[in-house]
């Protein structure tokens, strides 16, 4: 495969705490129970519909902005789209079990992203997993020089993924084959995102490292189109709308750049460090940081429109964003949910555990996991528990919905699809 380095000298020293996430074992009882403790995994309340959004705009117009929405039957980015709003229009069935669990070699930091029934998913056994959407069976692994810890994104037939040792690596989605990889000077852990390039068949891809800078790649060759670089490590993935990529940094900053050329659009200070996503709507950024606040600002004014604090926590959790809602987790050991346009409190769920993981709405539901071990389904609009799956091991990465399922890895090192059992399995 083609090998691209990063032109730059390797990044300065930095002083301050970096963006980390620090790791427990727990034990793994792996058995699903129900709020009624009827040993498998049921819903109290009927689940709703969701009522999809519009979909017939043609593609010219949405490459032009750079959104691109997730398929009800795929969930290929972080996030689920490039906007990483972290919505779907799946509609979950009532009654979700674990219907397969796979196994890898090391804790699973990684989000899982599923495309055309592959679940790709990184570990910290040094590995980039293709997976059976349907059966649970290995497809292919990817051996790279340390953990991954990086979400995957699959885009056409290649599935891109960041490793911590520095490194975006671009495979053959069916057959894991090495097509390019770039080199930067530091480790990867956000996941990539793309936005349209100089021609509809050559799209970009978007990285950041923790060397400081953010890179726009040639999808299909790995080439550096352009770089831009921060103050300090991007430990998030960039979010991608109105022609803009916007992220957070551990320089305390909120960054929006330009796609077109990587220049400088505009910038925040958010007063603290920023490990989480961005979520953006093309005009408005939600975030959490390590000095306990949520914000929301408004990237086109760079100003700050609402900001949200509850306890003196940090925010590791990427938010989820629909309609009035915005839903995050905090390491307060809270689900928090606020209002989209005011910030005012909604509601908030406690679990037993820091909530690092980035919640999923799901048509009328909330799916997120915790440190504490559970996936819990929350209703969206009032946070009252329907539903929770004791996976036994802390859960740090976003769940993925894809036809009819919900993937999540765990730190025990087990890939989980909840799903609907047949009858004689239930």
């Amino acid at each position: 495969g083609l090998i691209n380095r990063a032109a730059l000298a390797p990044a300065a020293k930095r002083s301050g705490e970096g963006c980390v996430y620090r790791m427990r074992k727990t034990a793994c009882s792996q058995q699903c129970r129900a709020v009624v403790m009827n040993n498998r995994c049921t819903n109290i309340f009927a689940l709703g519909i969701f009522a999809p959004g519009i979909l017939a705009l043609g593609i010219g117009i949405l490459l032009a902005v750079g959104v691109m929405p997730a398929s009800p039957d795929d969930w290929p980015l972080f996030r689920g789209g490039q906007a990483q709003q972290g919505a779907s229009s799946e509609v979950l069935p009532d009654n979700l079990g674990i219907v397969w669990k796979y196994e890898t070699g090391g804790p699973i930091v990684s989000s899982a992203v599923v495309s055309n029934g592959r679940v790709f998913i990184g570990s910290s056994d040094d590995r980039i997993h293709a997976i059976d959407l349907n059966s649970g069976e290995k497809l292919w692994t990817y051996l790279t020089k340390a953990p991954v810890e990086a979400p995957p994104m699959a885009l056409r037939d290649i599935v891109y993924t960041g490793s911590t040792d520095g490194v975006l690596y671009a495979l053959d989605a069916a057959k894991g084959d090495l097509i390019w990889k770039f080199e930067a000077n530091d480790k990867i852990v956000g996941a990539a995102n793309w936005a349209p390039g100089a021609s509809p068949d050559r799209p970009l891809v978007i990285v950041g490292s923790y060397d400081g800078f953010l890179y726009g790649l040639d999808a299909k060759t790995g080439e550096p189109q352009w770089r831009y670089e921060s103050q300090n490590y991007i430990n998030g993935s960039p979010a991608v709308s109105a022609g803009r990529a916007v992220f957070g940094g551990c320089d305390a900053m909120i960054h929006s750049v330009s796609i077109k050329n990587g220049s400088a659009v505009s910038s925040f200070e958010a007063d603290a460090y920023i490990a989480a996503s961005v979520a953006f709507d093309g005009q408005h950024a939600y975030v959490g940081h390590y000095g306990g606040q949520f914000l929301c600002v408004d990237v086109l004014q760079q100003k700050k429109v609402w900001e949200y604090e509850d306890r003196n926590f940090p925010f590791f959790s990427s938010a989820a964003v629909q309609g009035d809602f915005v839903v995050f987790g905090s390491r307060d050991r809270r689900v928090h949910c606020v209002n989209r346009d005011s910030g005012e409190y909604k509601w908030s769920f406690r679990t037993r555990g820091k909530v690092d993981s980035s919640p999923v709405i799901c048509g009328r539901d909330v799916f997120v996991g915790s440190d504490d071990g559970r996936l819990y389904r929350l209703r969206l609009a009032t946070g009252e528990l329907i539903q929770f799956c004791e996976i036994g091991a802390a859960i740090l990465g976003s769940p993925a919905p894809a036809r009819g399922k919900i993937i999540i890895g765990a730190e025990d090192g087990v890939v989980y699809a909840l799903g609907v059992k047949d009858a004689k399995e239930n």
